[in-house]
């Protein structure tokens, strides 16, 4: 069983060792006008230890007005300590010599516009033009800045809410609704209601209010976004409820009702979030072809891993991501075929050493449990949980027997863990029980280089190579070409190939040293690179186009960089445009003109690679 709670998390205040969130009740009015949440939440806690009389919860930048015992009315009083941290503020809540083992705290509070987890777009920043809109985004530890909480991984609680917005404008969160209705008399405000019955982190707590008209894709699946993209996007993921099945056929029943995706505007900084009830999406995704509607797949097996069984602290954060690409990858076999899955872990692999290349060999960001004692989570935030992790669980279903052997013991893990928050220890017991008759060749993993070895993993699994071949010989024709013979090359070079393929051929290309830039100008007149809409290919072509110094890529780039917000994209980009003499000026120059408007988190992250704020 998962241990008991500790005060582990170095990126929290909260003592849940001491008293512990069981449940929340969170109550918001949004205000577009300040861009603020005036919010109230009532905290049902339970004292873990005898004796306690303070509550200690993590918050940022947060105004608090009034903290009560909500069972009697009496007023408590409260400090906050350290509000210059980086972590933002402990509030301490002094609980009175009550000998009560549970009661009901209520905190009466308001957001600061510069709130990390929220982010306010004018209505011109919209696609509808007509509406302000707005998002949550709190993973890792930015739930802190929109509610006072244990802001921790470790802590999972059921959450109720009411959302007062203004009429005309649609509220959704990670929960189920369960009414909406104007307020009583001409107040011009609706408000919404909403249940998440199932246990939750508070990084998993999520709102969005805007104007957004929504399409049933499946059973138990809605599409929500702006009513410009909303028929795009329901084409696009229209193979939702397979997924769901198929997921379901690996990791057991789906627990939380409903699954619903929301495509956001562009400035979302991620793919995905797997909110529960509600993915949200970037639109980086609507490629018109559904071939980049794998993402889903990926937030689709959250569902189980991350949402379900949740990583302690954001050291273990692998046991989340990992095991998802692990799985993500498996739904992809089953729905198309076992070479696809084999594929996409060869690109991971590739996308894993340009990681390390970028953090360098021996950096601990590159360790697969690192130490973030005093360090951001975002600031260590890459793919190498991802992809360091799945190679980890494709190493062990190699040496322990194969998938018929393996993907019992990930169907077991996830219902031995579910509704708690576990460490790689937990994780590591659990295996060894589950393989009780293999000892032996679990003895032979060198645990130590998997988990806390730097750079590349210590073995690289085994891979069906047939697919990469294919991009990895039209990569070599095109190195090895004379630039006098490239005539040799046409559209057919591409015909057969999937839009996953011409991903990894780019790919291939950028692990080479730089094309000459008229076999770029050739590529481009053959293949059409820059009119491509896939967002996957497009970003590769300009990284080729950036890294081959072609000035006219620079205009592109920043196009790009300019029309969504996706760090995995946009953070690369920058970091090129800065690494070149030519192009770091305009990169700079558009970095400050484009700050106010790119989300918080992406801003900062980009300001770093661009030597404008300090790491």
């Amino acid at each position: 069983m998962a241990s008991a709670f500790s005060p582990s998390d170095p990126s929290s205040f909260s003592r849940p060792d001491l008293c512990v969130i069981k449940e929340i009740h969170i109550d918001f009015r949004v205000d577009f006008d300040k861009h603020i949440l005036l919010g109230k939440v009532i905290l049902k806690i339970e004292k873990k230890v005898t004796g306690v009389n303070s509550l200690i919860l993590d918050t940022r930048e947060l105004k608090i007005h009034k903290i009560t015992n909500n069972d009697t009315g009496e007023k408590l009083t409260f400090t906050l300590h350290n509000p210059l941290l980086s972590f933002g503020s402990k509030l301490e809540i002094n609980l009175g010599q009550s000998n009560e083992t549970k009661m009901n705290v209520c905190v009466e509070y308001e957001t600061s516009p510069g709130s990390t987890a929220l982010q306010w777009l004018q209505a011109a920043q919209t696609a509808g033009k007509q509406h302000p809109y707005l998002f949550s985004q709190c993973q890792a530890i930015h739930a802190r800045s929109m509610l006072p909480c244990q802001d921790s991984p470790g802590v999972k609680m059921p959450y109720t809410a009411t959302v007062t917005v203004p009429s005309g404008l649609t509220a959704l969160m990670s929960a189920v609704k369960t009414t909406s209705e104007p307020l009583p008399g001409d107040s011009g405000v609706v408000t919404h209601k909403f249940q998440q019955k199932v246990p939750v982190p508070s990084y998993l707590i999520a709102i969005v209010v805007g104007a957004l008209e929504s399409r049933k894709i499946g059973p138990r699946s809605t599409v929500w976004c702006e009513k410009e993209m909303v028929d795009a996007a329901a084409y696009e993921f229209a193979e939702t409820e397979k997924m769901l099945a198929t997921a379901e056929g690996l990791c057991g029943p789906y627990v939380w009702g409903i699954y619903d995706l929301l495509v956001l505007p562009p400035s979302f900084p991620y793919g995905g979030m797997e909110n529960p009830c509600l993915t949200f999406v970037t639109p980086t995704l609507l490629a018109g072809d559904r071939s980049l509607a794998a993402v889903v797949a990926h937030e689709i097996t959250h569902s189980w891993t991350g949402n379900l069984v949740t990583n302690k602290s954001p050291e273990d954060f692998w046991l989340n991501e990992g095991h998802t690409v692990f799985i993500e990858r498996k739904i992809a076999g089953r729905m198309v075929n076992e070479q696809l899955r084999q594929f996409e872990a060869i690109g991971g692999w590739s996308d894993l050493q340009e990681q390390v290349r970028v953090f360098g060999e021996d950096h601990p960001f590159t360790e697969l449990v690192p130490n973030l004692t005093g360090v951001d989570p975002d600031d260590a935030f890459s793919i190498v949980p991802y992809e360091k992790g799945s190679s980890l669980l494709m190493y062990l279903e190699e040496k322990l027997g194969g998938p018929a052997v393996f993907e019992p013991f990930i169907r077991a893990y996830i219902d031995n863990f579910k509704y708690q928050s576990i460490t790689t220890a937990d994780w590591k017991e659990f295996l060894y029980m589950f393989f009780k008759d293999k000892v032996e060749l679990l003895d032979d993993v060198d645990w130590t280089a998997w988990f806390h070895g730097r750079g590349m993993p210590p073995v690289k699994p085994t891979f069906d190579m047939t697919l990469a071949d294919e991009c990895s010989a039209l990569r070599q024709r095109w190195v090895e070409s004379e630039e006098s013979d490239l005539d040799k090359f046409n559209q057919n070079d591409l015909s057969k190939m999937s839009p996953f393929q011409v991903k990894e051929f780019l790919t291939q290309l950028l692990s080479q040293a730089p094309l000459p830039t008229k076999k770029i100008e050739k590529m481009q007149d053959i293949y059409m690179f820059n009119e491509v809409k896939n967002a996957e290919i497009r970003f590769r072509w300009l990284r080729l186009c950036l890294k081959a110094r072609q000035e006219q890529a620079v205009a592109r780039a920043l196009e790009f960089v300019n029309e969504q917000g996706r760090m995995k994209f946009v953070r690369p980009i920058y970091r090129d445009m800065y690494a070149w003499d030519v192009s770091r000026q305009d990169a700079i120059a558009n970095y400050k003109v484009q700050a106010a408007s790119m989300h918080s988190l992406t801003a900062s992250m980009v300001g770093k690679d661009l030597k404008l704020v300090d790491s």
